[in-house]
């Protein structure tokens, strides 16, 4: 089994909710709320969970973008929070953040080569003599062309904008990508492209990433293992064979079964939930899930579950599987 390359221990980030005349804090939006999960070395960790569940705040945690309120995010044994400022400089080529919308990730007055360039420049990884060279290489590697590389952002469509995203994370040799959403707004077939470039990268450059998504049906597909978020909280966490073959807590059996079977004769049954996801500055007691859970006991509204190993590898914070 490799070495985790990231691990995160009891991850918060809480903003401050002003109001008042004195623009006081009067509470928190709870948006990572005690999570942890490990990274390996060359493995594709999945991150799923509704709209507003915190996946896109844990990605901006680890890379300092946003930051903590409480624990740990360690990349090859390093507290990244703990480094000084130049300290995270020199570290940032090797962790990437590849971003949900390309189009406003990119200055629209920059051409791409010099967006992509620019990077290596500041880290010192290239001359400017060498840096041409180094652009077009990987420009060629996410399936742009040469003439590309002197285009404005506005001259290209969804899918080649989000190739741009990816070529500039990749010139700089990173060990880890966090994608976030990269192919949430963009036509299935585009979508395809997309997530073969990601395997085929992993394949040859050995990279590791953190594939944060909606959609079930994408991360089935790309990753290996996965992690089920709610109302900031992990849920679950097991392999993608074990996860979508015996989920445990009922929040992802709802997901899963929202998932499209491409077979027209078999159909899954809907599991519904009610109501809506509550507001992250008021959670709900206990386990934040029961107030939409079809399944919740009198114990799920007044305890918070342990988040423990129902499984080898399977982890998972429920009452009922204990």
């Amino acid at each position: 089994m490799a070495e985790p390359l990231l691990e995160i221990d009891r991850l918060k980030t809480y903003f401050p909710v002003k109001s008042g005349l004195m623009n006081r804090t009067s509470g928190h939006v709870r948006a990572v709320d005690d999570i942890s999960f490990t990274i390996r070395q060359g493995e594709t960790f999945g991150l799923v969970g509704e709209s507003g569940s915190g996946k896109s705040t844990v990605g901006r945690t680890i890379v300092r973008l946003t930051d903590k309120t409480d624990g740990t995010v360690k990349y090859k044994g390093v507290d990244l929070h703990s480094l000084s400022a130049k300290g995270m400089q020199e570290l940032r080529p090797k962790i990437q953040l590849i971003f949900q919308d390309p189009y406003s990730s990119l200055n629209p007055r920059v051409r791409i080569g010099d967006a992509i360039g620019e990077a290596l420049l500041d880290h010192g990884l290239a001359t400017k003599e060498e840096v041409r060279s180094i652009v077009l290489d990987v420009l060629k590697l996410c399936g742009l062309s040469e003439y590309h590389i002197d285009r404005f952002p506005h001259e290209f469509s969804g899918g080649q904008r989000q190739r741009i995203g990816i070529a500039r994370a990749l010139a700089l040799q990173p060990d880890l990508i966090i994608a976030d959403e990269p192919v949430s707004a963009l036509d299935v077939s585009i979508q395809a492209q997309i997530i073969n470039l990601f395997a085929k990268l992993q394949a040859e450059r050995g990279l590791t990433y953190l594939f944060i998504s909606h959609d079930l049906s994408v991360v089935e597909h790309l990753c290996s293992r996965i992690g089920v978020m709610y109302l900031g909280s992990m849920v679950e966490t097991a392999s993608r064979d074990e996860l979508f073959g015996n989920p445990l807590h009922p929040y992802t059996k709802a997901l899963l079964s929202a998932v499209p079977i491409p077979v027209p004769k078999l159909k899954r049954e809907r599991i519904l939930l009610k109501g809506d996801i509550p507001s992250p500055v008021n959670p709900p007691s206990g386990c934040k899930f029961h107030t939409r859970c079809p399944f919740a006991i009198g114990r799920c509204s007044q305890e918070v579950p342990l988040y423990r190993e129902a499984r080898p590898d399977h982890w998972v914070a429920c009452h009922l599987v204990e």
